[in-house]
């Protein structure tokens, strides 16, 4: 797909997240499909974004597709820049509209997620399917599908490592250091049919890892739902007091499966798991996030213009 002088843009895809706590139950009736939500568990997760300040996915998300549209037109994209939100504002539909109304007639949608999963990324493309059918299908939609084995993006990540391990080289300490790679679980259904979440990621940390070398590592998920159904594991919180048991002095988190700052990050990592890792006798860091790292939006720069040609 071509991308045409005033008539082309790109999506940017996010999760969205409410910037007011007072919207946390609306927020959370959006993701449960309009289920509404124990108040045990609205009060505990609006207690997280209390603590954290607020979640500044949407703030980061915004400005990563800012520094996106003056990347692209550095390389003589002439193409706006759309974000529209899976579970806020604003929403999905909204912008298609929006982007219909001004004329746009060919577009890329890109999910700030680099690894393609049917529980994930493909919930978001059905998202601008669906909102582009109920307008006529006036825009015609290429979609990003997976967009971690962009050299940039590997650039990015071996950069915030190696700053991330400097953290301890500084001091002396890190002699029992393991680093860990993480991104959000998923439901391990997902496995039976075929889908490539789990092997794409641990694929990605072994290639980084390699990269960097010298390392312990291992891949761990994250931030599972609040559900009964088994989950994809081992889970960040199971393996922290294993690797105290066999002597792990020092732990670096490195998020690859996440693009910016926001609750995972903020309170799952920063405060949870920093915290399980401290009365385990264990200092705990992370990597920076990319959020606007220029690498990083070169990254997302090269996985349009790839698609786009």
């Amino acid at each position: 797909m071509k991308m045409k002088m005033n008539k082309s843009a790109v999506l940017m895809l996010a999760y969205g997240s409410p910037e007011d706590l007072a919207d946390m139950r609306a927020y959370l009736l959006d993701i449960r499909g309009g289920r509404e939500t124990p108040q045990e568990l609205v009060d505990e997760i609006t207690e997280r974004y209390r603590v954290v300040g607020g979640s500044p996915l949407n703030k980061w998300t915004k400005e990563q597709a800012e520094a996106l549209s003056s990347e692209l037109k550095k390389r003589s994209v002439d193409s706006s820049v759309f974000v529209g939100m899976r579970h806020w504002h604003p929403k999905i539909e909204t912008v298609v509209r929006q982007m219909a109304d001004d004329g746009i007639t060919n577009a890329l949608a890109i999910v700030m997620a680099p690894h393609y999963s049917s529980m994930s990324v493909s919930r978001y493309m059905g998202a601008v399917d669906n909102a582009n059918k109920a307008l006529g299908s006036p825009i015609t939609f290429g979609f990003v599908t997976s967009w971690w084995k962009q050299a940039r993006f590997f650039d990015a990540l071996e950069m915030k490592i190696r700053k991330g391990l400097a953290l301890f080289r500084a001091d002396g300490s890190g002699r029992r250091l393991k680093v860990i790679f993480t991104a959000h679980s998923l439901p391990a259904r997902i496995l039976k049919g075929g889908d490539p979440y789990d092997a794409d990621l641990k694929d990605n940390a072994h290639q980084i890892a390699e990269r960097v070398g010298h390392i312990d590592w291992m891949f761990a998920y994250q931030s599972a739902g609040a559900s009964r159904e088994q989950w994809l594991g081992p889970a960040i919180e199971d393996v922290i007091p294993e690797l105290a048991e066999q002597g792990c002095t020092d732990i670096l988190v490195a998020p690859i499966g996440f693009v910016c700052d926001h609750i995972e990050i903020l309170y799952d990592l920063d405060i949870e798991a920093k915290q399980i890792a401290e009365e385990h006798g264990i200092r705990l860091e992370r990597t920076e996030s990319m959020n606007t790292t220029p690498l990083f939006i070169e990254a997302v720069a090269d996985a349009l213009i790839h698609s786009a040609i």
